[in-house]
């Protein structure tokens, strides 16, 4: 099941931001561990000065911005996970801008960061890779709007491409 496989009725039109950047070759799990393979070597090669720079007043820095993937994906996965096995409590969004003063990111490195990706990415991997076919396409409601596990992953894979290009172009260039 690739991206295309999605039906309107499964996410938030508001999505569409991160699950077109996914490239639609890729079913879930080769797209989650394309970026595990690619966004840490990204990562890797920001020169240490850069990585508490902002490039506008009240923007994230680059571990900020680090963090507030790794931050998404743990949300994504959990909305994923619940959904997948029926559970049909609403689930409540989050402010993304709450979580980065209390995150400390700026007083970590960058390779404790990556640490700790790479280890939510293969958790996120080894669930995405044991729910099958039906519990993925189930349908919950997450921030008053339907979701289904499937698009959540995809929403997590677009996510990280939407930063990474930010981190690029903004912040790099």
């Amino acid at each position: 099941m690739n991206v295309t496989a999605l039906e309107e009725n499964e996410y938030n039109a508001f999505y569409n931001t991160y699950i077109s950047k996914v490239n639609p070759e890729y079913n879930l799990v080769e797209a989650l561990e394309y970026g595990y393979e690619n966004y840490c070597l990204f990562y890797e090669r920001i020169p240490e000065e850069k990585w508490t720079y902002a490039y506008d007043t009240g923007k994230w820095s680059i571990l900020e911005s680090l963090l507030h993937v790794i931050d998404t994906e743990r949300i994504f996965a959990y909305r994923a996970l619940r959904i997948g096995r029926g559970d049909k409590t609403p689930l409540s969004g989050f402010e993304q801008d709450d979580y980065i003063l209390p995150s400390g990111a700026n007083f970590r490195t960058m390779p404790s960061l990556l640490e700790e990706y790479r280890q939510v990415r293969l958790c996120t991997i080894n669930l995405f890779k044991n729910l099958s076919a039906q519990p993925l396409r189930e349908i919950g409601t997450a921030s008053n709007s339907a979701l289904s596990g499937r698009a959540a992953g995809f929403i997590i894979c677009g996510h990280e491409i939407h930063h990474a290009h930010i981190i690029r172009t903004r912040y790099l260039e």
